[in-house]
């Protein structure tokens, strides 16, 4: 079953661009990673796909049912926005109640669960949070109701580095026991650690959809090479060799084919050093901008 489907989903801000002919699919389960710079068309996707912008042309489906027309499809949303607005003078638990009051079940239990998670304080007022503290308020807003979908935009901003991995682990519980995620993010090293499939988005069009253990096997090698004496400029143009860095007895490239080839022009070289390992997703990402570009 897919959770989110969107088919040829299309926003035009008048002459200005916004998104266009994004199609893909979440399953049931998946933490979905949707991957670009600010600016490319990821939190336009988002507001087209909750029914909160309407699409040019296209559609966007939750839970098979077209979100704009069907907006009782969004109550097994969980939704947390980029940046967070809220009216200053309340108190944290009272804006929460308020928030559950929407779902007419006691969500008090769950409330407090995720605040000590979260070590959020919930007698404060809201305009005496900082900016991190805001965003918690947000996470807990969007989780309180258990939602059988959870749309993150940009999801750790503000926060330090103990809730980053705070957060990281609420939300594989929450994947745990069903529920499945979409994850927008420009942060790449998040999204290699939690999601199993990702999209790269440019330019408000889809260049890339790809599971992340594809992404992996059949992308790059990255190779750094110390040798004992100073390697030609041109010893290593051969077909699967890009980024090719050479300086005196060192090189430092990326490799894509049959290993064995690159290990038999390696070989002829006498060795002081090589490491090889995987390349990053920002490795990977930045290869298809600039192949894209």
């Amino acid at each position: 079953m897919n959770v989110i489907q969107l088919k040829n989903l299309t926003k035009n801000y008048g002459g200005a661009r916004g998104i266009v002919d994004i199609n893909l699919d979440v399953g049931e389960g998946e933490i979905f990673g949707f991957i670009g710079p600010n600016g490319a068309g990821k939190s336009t996707t988002i507001r087209t796909l909750l029914g909160l912008l309407h699409p040019t042309s296209g559609s966007a489906e939750i839970f098979g049912k077209d979100c704009g027309r069907f907006p009782e499809a969004r109550k097994e949303v969980g939704y947390l926005p980029s940046e967070v607005f809220y009216y200053d003078n309340m108190r944290v638990i009272d804006l929460l109640k308020y928030s559950a009051s929407f779902y007419k079940k006691d969500y008090t239990k769950r409330i407090n669960e995720l605040a000590e998670v979260m070590d959020l304080d919930l007698r404060k007022k809201i305009d005496d949070l900082s900016f991190g503290n805001k965003k918690k308020v947000g996470i807990v807003q969007g989780l309180l109701h258990e939602p059988r979908l959870i749309i993150l935009d940009e999801p750790t901003s503000g926060l330090d580095p103990l809730m980053q991995q705070k957060f990281f682990d609420l939300i594989t519980q929450e994947n745990q026991k069903g529920a499945t995620v979409f994850f927008s993010s420009h942060i790449l090293g998040e999204v290699q650690r939690m999601c199993g499939r990702v999209a790269f988005i440019k330019d408000g069009k889809i260049i890339k959809l790809e599971k992340m253990s594809t992404l992996r096997e059949d992308s790059y090698k990255s190779f750094k090479i110390e040798a004992r004496a100073d390697i030609a400029k041109d010893f290593f143009d051969m077909g699967g060799v890009s980024k090719l860095v050479i300086k005196g007895n060192t090189a430092d490239f990326m490799f894509k084919g049959n290993i064995n080839t690159i290990m038999k022009r390696i070989a002829e070289i006498e060795l002081f050093n090589i490491s090889i390992y995987e390349p990053d997703l920002e490795e990977i990402f930045m290869h298809y901008y600039a192949r894209e570009g």
